[in-house]
């Protein structure tokens, strides 16, 4: 088994999670294709370098799109999310470079979550992590996007809890929002703020589970930087790395 592939226990808790085949329809080998899609995401090589003990690049590049569009990548990893307890809630981002390639788009076609600035392109990963550090709910903008205004996004899908994050969540719109929803938000103030809001040093210390999650993250080279055009490619690839944390913390527990 190569480096890359995943092992017996991985693939016994994903292949229950992947669309069965039409009926009268021949598909080829899907562990051969998901261990070819994520040697791409670790390594970050372009699809036209892949090994040939994968088969034609074609296949795996064609699978991985046409999935992404269907929103099944993102379906592994919430069906894997539905698994976590959430005791806590842990929200935070990263910003990741865009490579030149993933700005090719079409014109018209909107941004696909890639923000210009003068330090270059970028995209902002927003997470939800739970109390052992494993990801509940994704999101993408473009990097200058303030992380208050994506929060909602992310909490409004989650079932009430206690909620940290970091002074750039600062609102006290969105700490009422976490209270009418029967949760607890442990949110810093800004040193601007006039009435300051202190957070429990024990339960701010546990922030570094979401940092250590995008360091986990951040191995996946082409999720490190951005190489897809189409935002829900590259959600897609965020989710079948986060899918892939899953499945090795699983595999630890049995």
């Amino acid at each position: 088994m190569a480096r890359y592939d995943l092992s017996d226990e991985e693939w016994a808790i994903v292949a229950p999670l992947l669309p069965k085949p039409g009926r009268g329809k021949h598909r080829v080998d899907d562990r051969r294709i998901v261990n070819a899609i994520f040697y791409v995401l670790r390594t970050g090589a372009p699809w036209r370098d892949l090994p040939g003990r994968y088969g034609p690049y074609t296949t795996a590049y064609n699978r991985f799109n046409r999935w992404a569009k269907r929103g099944i990548w993102l379906k592994v990893f919430e069906e894997l999310a539905r698994l976590s307890p959430q005791s806590l809630q842990l929200i935070d981002s990263s910003i990741v470079r865009a490579h030149q390639h993933a700005a090719g788009g079409k014109k018209g076609s909107g941004d696909h979550a890639i923000g210009r600035s003068r330090g270059g392109l970028s995209t902002k990963i927003h997470a939800v992590v739970d109390q052992d550090g494993l990801p509940v709910r994704l999101a993408i903008s473009p990097g200058q996007a303030a992380d208050k205004t994506i929060a909602p996004l992310l909490l409004d899908a989650l079932p009430p809890g206690c909620v940290i994050a970091d002074r750039g969540y600062d609102s006290l719109a969105l700490v009422n929002r976490v209270a009418a929803r029967g949760g607890v938000a442990h949110f810093p103030t800004q040193s601007r703020v006039r009435i300051q809001r202190s957070v429990p040093r024990d339960l701010y210390r546990k922030r570094n589970l979401v940092e250590r999650f995008f360091c986990k993250l951040k191995h996946f080279r082409r999720i490190a930087t951005r190489f897809e055009k189409h935002a829900a490619n590259f959600l897609a690839a965020i989710a079948l790395a986060s899918a892939r944390i899953w499945m090795r913390a699983i595999e630890s527990r049995t």
